[in-house]
């Protein structure tokens, strides 16, 4: 299972607005800017999340711990990595809470309003843009990344050295309060009246009808500093700001507001360089006071999804897999796709080492993907993000088209998010292609754990072209290659004789029970190759799927029918001495549909058997087993008879069929009891009786009969 949303992973996911350098990547030789700076650079981490709904690595205790990394370059992102301790625990005396200054006003104070527009703005962004309260911290910690960026690209920009760069949380219970403070690059005076004072920097009319029309506008505006800021009052009826500007001599200010028109800023003292947000929580909203509820821990790992393939250790890629997927297994696939085509994307997905359970399988989720947008988490838990046939896979997904403020009712609806989960689903799909190319038996292996997921996806979805892609992934022994050895769809249609149009399958348990089957027996005069389906969803796969590259499923049993229908005639090739004659076999027959009554609609003479004396067909036989699998009906051998209309083929030439028509004659009652055994045989073999214990009791007496003799 994916953690909840971390605090970390709401801030480690963005940079800087307004700076395009990507992440710097493990193993990267710092260049001309970097030099003499990187080693003062603290290691990327993610700070903790709440632990109610947001879950913490601090309140995780079962998770494993990360292998150690090898000695070299810390894999680092853009900016520098803030150390989030939570009052209360224990931390350097650097990162104390505790020993920041919390400022004090000096001066006179300034009250101002905001516009009419501008609480408009506010109420909508407090109130509709989100559709969880959570995401308040998302928000304030992504701002104070940005702020940290900021003063990290100046200072390098300067040549100058980089100072603790750190992101603080503080609860306190007792006051009601929960305070965010960085150490980035602060603000003045004219930037807090600019940047908390107007939303956005726009207080139009035009503006806040283009804001209403929440699904484009929002998505514009969310990620600019002041909107997100704004959010704070979801859960807060007093919001203070502390601010300093990271340069020699600047003045402290301090920016207070209840949300409800007006704001005051003050000039004060004893503010430290950076921006510190004090929330005096709402009465309904006390629990983000709570220490339990909001923790936090430094964490190295990099947002691995933003980095280059070729800059990510595998031991990297095993602690970031054992992280999200809370795990102590390894990553048995890894995928890292990028592309800016039809859609930005850049996203990591693992295929876990360890079977899943069937109750894994059965359980009704969604995908376990994390959804990030400009680096910025959205979800944790993103279940539109891949069908539900993926929802196995592990892994992150970060794409610059989607919306910042997307909310899980917006995420269901979305064209962008159906479009984006297209282009995944079919890039997971080569991908697993051609994993099965470079290693058919690791991918044998994984089909044998995994399968059971591709056959719900041709299943339950409902576009042909879709279900045959996920076919592409299905694998089956084929009666002419070698047990074990296993091949595709596609490769059995690259080996059909021109003009062939069919794809035979066949289902049993095994494959000893399919090559003995009276159904392949049938096929084997026609030569054509047939696949084996061994596991119990084969069927209703195949019988969902349909087609095939333009060429029709169809099971030997649904072969045998249409032949009938379609009087295809196969030629006698046993001597005539071998087989009963015409008319002992219209009279053998004749009895035969006296002594079996309803339980068949048809009885008749087959050439396609030499060494089963009988088989049953059934229109469809397919979808009659499953329709009796799971309707739970027919308990009787009439019932289940006047449901399926089978016909009872029968082989002239095989020795019980002959022994039946002496004793037919001769001794009527175990002429009876030998053909109610062969019919049920033939049931079974169909896989139409799935329960032939009431058959036990003939057997004795069967096997009573023939000892009599001895």
């Amino acid at each position: 299972m994916l953690p909840e949303p971390d605090l970390g992973s709401s801030w480690v996911a963005r940079e800087g607005k307004g700076h395009s350098e990507p992440p710097r990547q493990a193993g990267r030789q710092p260049d001309r800017a970097d030099s003499g700076h990187a080693q003062r650079r603290p290691r990327r981490g993610q700070p903790g999340g709440l632990t109610d709904r947001f879950s913490s690595a601090a309140a995780r205790p079962s998770r494993p711990a990360p292998p150690s990394p090898p000695a070299g370059p810390q894999a680092a992102g853009a900016c520098a990595v803030p150390r989030v301790p939570c009052s209360g625990r224990p931390a350097p005396a650097a990162t104390a809470a505790s020993t920041r200054p919390s400022g004090s006003l000096t001066g006179s104070s300034s009250t101002h309003e905001f516009q009419a527009e501008t609480r408009k703005l506010l109420d909508i962004v407090a109130r509709s843009l989100y559709s969880e309260k959570e995401v308040f911290i998302r928000e304030l910690i992504s701002n104070g990344s940005d702020a940290l960026e900021k003063l990290r690209h100046k200072l390098m920009s300067e040549g100058k050295d980089l100072p603790e760069l750190e992101i603080h949380l503080e609860t306190d219970s007792k006051k009601g309060t929960l305070t965010i403070q960085d150490t980035g690059i602060g603000m003045t005076r004219e930037e807090l009246l600019s940047n908390l004072g107007t939303i956005a920097r726009s207080g139009s009319k035009a503006f806040l009808d283009m804001l209403q029309n929440q699904a484009e506008a929002s998505s514009k505006i969310i990620g600019q500093f002041g909107v997100g800021f704004y959010s704070s009052f979801m859960v807060a009826d007093r919001v203070e700001v502390f601010s300093q500007l990271a340069a020699p001599g600047s003045p402290g200010y301090c920016w207070c507001s209840d949300g409800s028109g007006t704001f005051e800023l003050s000039e004060a003292s004893g503010v430290q360089a950076g921006t510190k947000i004090v929330l005096h929580l709402k009465k309904e909203c006390m629990e983000f006071a709570s220490e339990d509820r909001v923790r936090g821990e430094q964490l190295g790992l990099a947002a691995l999804w933003m980095m280059e393939p070729k800059d990510i250790g595998d031991w990297q890629h095993k602690e970031f897999y054992r992280f999200i997927a809370q795990s102590y297994d390894e990553p048995r696939y890894i995928l890292h796709y990028k592309t800016d085509a039809p859609l930005n994307i850049r996203s990591i997905f693992y295929v876990p080492e360890m079977k899943p359970s069937m109750f894994d399988v059965s359980r009704e989720l969604g995908s376990s993907v994390a959804l990030y947008s400009r680096k910025v988490l959205i979800l944790t838990k993103a279940t539109e993000i891949l069908p539900k046939w993926l929802r196995f896979l592990k892994g992150v997904v970060d794409s610059e088209d989607i919306p910042l403020n997307l909310s899980r009712e917006l995420l269901q609806e979305s064209t962008l998010i159906r479009k984006l989960r297209d282009v995944l689903q079919q890039r997971l799909i080569k991908f697993f292609i051609e994993q099965s190319k470079k290693d058919p038996e690791k991918y044998a292996k994984f089909f044998e754990d995994f399968g059971l997921f591709m056959r719900e996806g041709i299943v339950t979805i409902a576009e042909q072209e879709v279900k045959e892609e996920i076919a592409k992934l299905l694998r089956y022994e084929s009666s002419t290659l070698p047990p074990g050895q296993l091949t595709s769809l596609s490769e059995y249609a690259s080996r059909m004789p021109a003009g062939s149009r069919n794809i035979y399958y066949l289902c049993a348990p095994n494959r000893h029970l399919a090559e003995h089957s009276p159904y392949y027996e049938a096929m084997k005069k026609k030569d054509a190759e047939v696949l084996f389906c061994y596991e119990q969803f084969d069927e209703l796969t195949l019988l969902h799927l349909r087609q095939f590259d333009k060429k029709k499923l169809m099971s030997v049993e649904t072969d045998i029918v249409v032949d009938h229908y379609k009087e295809e005639k196969f030629e006698e090739h046993r001597p005539a001495e071998e087989c009963l004659s015409s008319q002992d076999a219209e009279d053998l027959l004749a009895w035969m549909r006296n002594a079996l009554g309803s339980r068949v609609a048809t009885i008749k003479v087959t050439p396609r058997l030499d060494v089963h004396p009988a088989m049953i067909t059934v229109l469809e036989m397919g979808a009659a087993r499953h329709f009796l699998r799971m309707q739970q009906l027919a308990k009787t051998s009439e019932e289940r008879a006047q449901m399926l209309q089978p016909t009872l083929e029968i082989n002239t030439g095989h020795v019980l069929i002959k022994k039946l028509n002496q004793l037919r004659l001769k001794q009527p009652e175990l002429a009876h009891m030998l053909l109610d055994q062969i019919y049920d045989n033939a049931m079974i073999a169909a896989g139409l009786n799935d329960d032939p214990r009431p058959m036990v009791n003939r057997l004795n007496d069967l096997l009573a009969k023939v000892l009599e003799k001895h």
